[in-house]
């Protein structure tokens, strides 16, 4: 008998010593905290709190997302950040996919002090999506997105569809999130499949051109499909994730005032 893969949260004390730190860590869309469980768990093991909220519209059927929107998908992220900020001398955000344009829009209106990626989307290349906001009328759901790896007999547990109202509330998101990054300071580091066939190049040709203020660091994986949290090349993303935090926090040190300037950059919902 298979496992059923676990959707529920993860959520982590602290461990260790040095700095609190913390990450908050979204999964992608139409998945659930299952395909990065693993990532948050050596996270936590490296001695820093995780939060790995379960975002709504996920974790229980399509057209339970189809009801749902963007905002309150980044509202959870937040959230999540919230949480951490509240009990961390530094906060980092994290996401693999669609949780990784919410991990760049906390980058982009709280004072993060890095953000890690794993196939990044910001772009749709789709040519029906700009017009997903009239064929969700007439058009329910289409065929599933999920499952793109390469590592044999890996389920990540996404829906078997996707609703068509949620994917235009995607395109949303994703053109919000594109015009925000001009404001992201803290440096990202991110980790790109060199074959992915949900998110293409365009997506990290929008980042290149929207991070003017963030330095950038991109690592390729040249055996991993899309959800490389569950591929050949995890491994690498987990220490690459543990190393690149550790190296921000050797260079600095978050003052005592930091807390006090997180509500400065706000989250206009644009």
């Amino acid at each position: 008998m298979s496992t059923l893969p676990d959707h529920s949260p993860f959520s982590s004390a602290f461990s260790g010593e040095g700095p609190r730190v913390g990450v908050a860590l979204a999964h992608g869309f139409t998945g659930s905290p299952h395909a990065v469980r693993a990532w948050a768990m050596e996270l936590a093991a490296a001695g820093f709190a995780v939060r790995m909220p379960l975002l709504p519209g996920h974790g229980t059927s399509w057209q339970d997302l189809a009801r749902s929107r963007w905002t309150d998908w980044h509202d959870a992220m937040d959230a999540a950040y919230l949480e951490l900020e509240a009990e961390c001398d530094a906060v980092f955000s994290a996401g693999i996919s669609m949780g990784g344009a919410l991990a760049l829009r906390i980058a982009a209106t709280r004072p993060v002090a890095g953000t890690i990626l794993v196939n990044p989307a910001l772009v749709i290349d789709d040519p029906r999506a700009p017009l997903a906001g009239i064929l969700k009328l007439v058009l329910k759901s289409t065929p599933a997105i999920g499952n793109d790896i390469l590592k044999p007999d890996v389920n990540e547990g996404a829906y078997d569809r996707t609703p068509v109202a949620a994917a235009h509330e995607l395109n949303k998101l994703f053109k919000s999130t594109r015009l925000l990054l001009p404001r992201v300071t803290a440096p990202v580091r991110v980790f790109r499949s060199t074959v992915d066939h949900v998110v293409s190049d365009s997506s990290i040709t929008a980042l290149r051109r929207g991070l003017t203020q963030a330095p950038l660091q991109l690592t390729m994986l040249e055996n991993s499909y899309h959800v490389a949290t569950l591929d050949n090349d995890a491994g690498q993303i987990f220490s690459g994730s543990v190393d690149f935090i550790r190296d921000i926090l050797a260079e600095t040190r978050p003052g005592p005032d930091q807390s006090a300037t997180a509500s400065q950059k706000g989250d206009p919902h644009e």
